[in-house]
């Protein structure tokens, strides 16, 4: 399993090695998916050598525009929609072993938390990714808070004592650990492309078509998972249509609770179009959309929330989740979107508001606010942290 024609891309005192091996990895799309790729590409711009370890259905090999990618058979799990897991830590460590990385990252705060005693064994820096809150779908999907409370807390800290860097994209992302007193945590949060999603992506004959003779167009966008909330869009939609207003929701996504939904939204003018393969096309359908829709109560970033912004369409999101920082409701007063109560109705009124926004108004405050978040802007962070000491920082602010 050697890594063939392996050449430094500069000479080595100007390079990094960085390898991201990552569990949870979409066959097809996703937000960490989105993150490896922006980060790699970054990285290999720079002048640095990636590598990217994933799970997969077959072993592969694959030299990117973001570095190697070499995929693990990796184990599918059940009621997930395609996503797996590596089992053979022994062969990831191997393929560490021969790629000798300068910097370790980590994506996956379940089964691959071993990986950071690899790295301090071999004196290689290591950052651990918190994409998700691990308390928040404990209590979702365990639901006795009480029951998963300690355990929780005890697999954080245990987790952050074994990497260098516990990298946080928001601040609702780092709490779960600064309130257990963790030190090695820093935030940086991710990026948006603003040339692939832009305002100028807006179609008005997609438009038409999606809206089907009626007056408002929303979109939920994103992976149909519980956790995700969905039926929140679509709740919300059919209580717009109480309301007296001409809405249609278009749903862009799959994933296990695509048939709960769409038995949710018979008789009602909901869309699912499922996976959307080709980004420009899901780039023009943010662009053309009034509102996007991102009622996650999970949420510890969002990228798609921040590509609808980018696209120049406002965000109505749960209040309990990220993606309010994303939105930066507590500190504007500008008209990017809304956040409300994880209840249908304060949905409707949070999408009633920004719609009351003059048109023109409200998509010039969601394209600003989402040009404060460029991938250059994510890459030079993490690599200011590649190339730091542990002891350099801990608990940056973004």
């Amino acid at each position: 399993m050697a890594i063939p024609n392996w050449k430094p891309l500069t000479p080595p005192s100007h390079t990094m090695r960085i390898a991201h091996v990552a569990n949870f990895y979409g066959p097809r799309s996703g937000g960490l998916r989105t993150t490896m790729h922006r980060l790699g590409r970054g990285y290999v711009d720079a002048g640095h050598e990636v590598l990217h370890v994933v799970p997969g259905r077959d072993f592969e090999r694959e030299w990117t525009e973001s570095g190697l990618r070499i995929t693990i058979p990796g184990r599918a799990l059940a009621g997930t929609g395609g996503y797996r897991v590596i089992v053979n830590l022994a062969r990831v460590r191997r393929l560490l072993d021969e790629f000798r990385p300068d910097a370790l990252e980590v994506s996956d705060r379940f089964t691959l938390t071993s990986l950071g005693d690899w790295a301090r064994e071999n004196f290689v820096r290591s950052a651990v990714f918190s994409h998700e809150t691990l308390s928040g779908l404990s209590e979702t999907f365990v639901r006795v808070p009480m029951i998963t409370k300690t355990p929780v807390n005890w697999w954080n800290a245990r987790m952050a004592r074994r990497f260098d860097r516990v990298v946080a994209t928001t601040a609702f992302a780092a709490r779960e650990f600064e309130r257990l007193g963790i030190r090695n945590v820093t935030r940086i949060p991710l990026g948006v492309d603003l040339h692939e999603f832009h305002p100028e992506r807006r179609d008005a004959e997609l438009r038409d078509t999606l809206r089907d003779n009626n007056d408002i167009l929303l979109v939920h966008c994103g992976r149909l998972s519980p956790e995700k909330r969905a039926d929140h869009s679509v709740a919300t939609t059919i209580e717009l249509v109480r309301r007296g207003h001409r809405v249609r929701l278009v749903v862009a996504g799959d994933g296990p609770s695509r048939e709960s939904l769409q038995r949710l939204a018979h008789g009602h003018p909901v869309e699912f179009l499922g996976f959307v393969h080709q980004r420009d096309v899901l780039a023009r359908i943010l662009a053309s959309a009034d509102v996007v829709m991102a009622p996650g109560p999970l949420e510890t970033f969002c990228l798609a929330a921040l590509e609808a912004l980018a696209s120049g369409t406002p965000v109505v999101a749960s209040a309990s989740s990220a993606v309010r920082e994303v939105l930066g409701v507590d500190v504007s007063g500008e008209p990017v979107g809304g956040i409300a109560n994880n209840d249908p109705r304060e949905f409707a009124d949070a999408v009633e508001r920004i719609l009351r926004v003059e048109e023109a108004r409200r998509r010039d405050a969601a394209r600003a606010r989402a040009e404060q978040f460029p991938w250059s802007h994510t890459i030079e962070r993490m690599l200011s942290l590649h190339s730091s000491t542990p002891s350099d920082s801990s608990s940056e602010a973004a």
